[in-house]
């Protein structure tokens, strides 16, 4: 299945084309459990698995669709093995993100020609079901992008799985598709892998947010967002900036003890029935208070939701020249406060909440005051 559909009408400079995320790779150290988890919590249903029964003798993993998101959960059996050391250091979180294209081969060669730093060559895996070709290249961290050619494949997902399903029923809560990734970065390193995304990958600046836009008494951040030209890849970067208190990318990089993936921003055409459904399931969100929606309407101007849905469910509203968007995020979704998930649904807006910056920023600070790291 296509992570997200091709668009035909491109208007982009890419190095080359990216046609959306193909899957996104979580190492974790018990993928069984994750697994069970995001089919639980976020209505994620399993399709496809790899392990000792198909031959794999040193790692598992466990993959999981919901429409056009597809994640795999990686874990390995030896503590030597580098995924668990990789989790030892990091906890559980973002390895791959992976980009669906035309030509991995070609894909690789013209990043590497541009700077990149290779992390596996070109290699072709096949079954019966056809032929995957994957390359992949370093970017911030220990994250890799892995370039996805999977044109001449019609099985599940590729070589070396197997079709898996679970025998409990999963109810999806209508997710539909990653709107973006953010990276979180060391101080005095965001312009530099900004540059990467521009000159490797040809993607655009598509917004900057500077520690006045990013900011509250306490703590402040900066941010910088490319694009590739289709629109379909859009990559956040933040990176911390001086304040009075410990930021929340500091905090970040103090417990994943590098530079990673901050959240994942996946898109729904209902968050009210989304998030509503997401709280029944059991994930935790940011709190912010109803005094945020007092005043909401002449803030953002007419909106189509009902006023009270929206404070029940805790859901931000920012309005761009576009239209408006509606998001919210999840507390961590692991032990240590690392990676969590946005959940966003544009009415026709292109930015990412800047409005709501000071009250998220808020909430984030409120959540980091109670584990004693503010």
């Amino acid at each position: 299945m296509d992570t997200l559909i091709k668009n035909e009408k491109k208007t982009n400079t890419d190095t080359f084309p990216i046609n959306g995320t193909d899957y996104v790779e979580f190492y974790v150290g018990n993928a069984k459990q994750a697994a069970m988890y995001y089919q639980a919590a976020f209505g994620y249903e399993l399709v496809a698995y790899r392990g000792p029964e198909t031959g794999s003798r040193e790692t598992v993993s466990y993959v999981l669709q919901q429409n056009k998101i597809r994640l795999v959960l990686t874990s390995a059996y030896h503590p030597e093995h580098e995924i668990l050391k990789h989790v030892n250091l990091h906890g559980d979180g973002v390895k791959v993100l992976a980009l669906w294209v035309d030509d991995a081969e070609d894909a690789f060669n013209k990043a590497v020609e541009r700077g990149a730093k290779p992390s596996f060559e070109p290699h072709t895996l096949k079954d019966e079901d056809g032929e995957i070709k994957l390359a992949g290249i370093h970017t911030y961290g220990e994250t890799i992008h892995t370039f996805v050619e999977r044109k001449n494949y019609r099985g599940v997902f590729m070589p070396g799985f197997i079709p898996k399903t679970s025998t409990r029923k999963v109810e999806p809560v209508g997710l539909k598709f990653v709107d973006h990734c953010v990276g979180n970065v060391e101080l005095g390193q965001m312009n530099r892998w900004i540059k990467f995304y521009q000159e490797v990958l040809g993607f655009k600046l598509l917004i900057t947010f500077d520690d006045k836009d990013i900011s509250t008494k306490y703590t402040a951040l900066m941010s910088k967002v490319v694009s590739n030209g289709n629109g379909y890849i859009k990559f956040p970067i933040n990176e911390p900036a001086k304040g009075v208190k410990k930021s929340q990318i500091e905090e970040y990089l103090d417990f994943y003890k590098s530079a990673g993936v901050q959240h994942i921003a996946v898109a729904t055409d209902d968050i009210i029935k989304t998030v509503r459904q997401l709280r029944a399931n059991g994930v935790d969100f940011l709190y912010v208070p109803e005094t945020y929606y007092n005043d909401l309407l002449d803030r953002v101007g007419e909106i189509e939701e009902s006023i009270e849905d929206l404070r029940e469910q805790n859901i931000l509203v920012d309005r761009d020249n576009e239209g408006y968007l509606l998001q919210i995020f999840t507390k961590p979704v692991q032990d240590r406060p690392t990676l969590f998930y946005e959940i966003i649904q544009r009415k026709g807006a292109q930015s990412f909440g800047k409005g709501n910056f000071k009250a998220l920023f808020e909430a984030i600070e409120r959540e980091q005051e109670l584990r004693g790291t503010l």
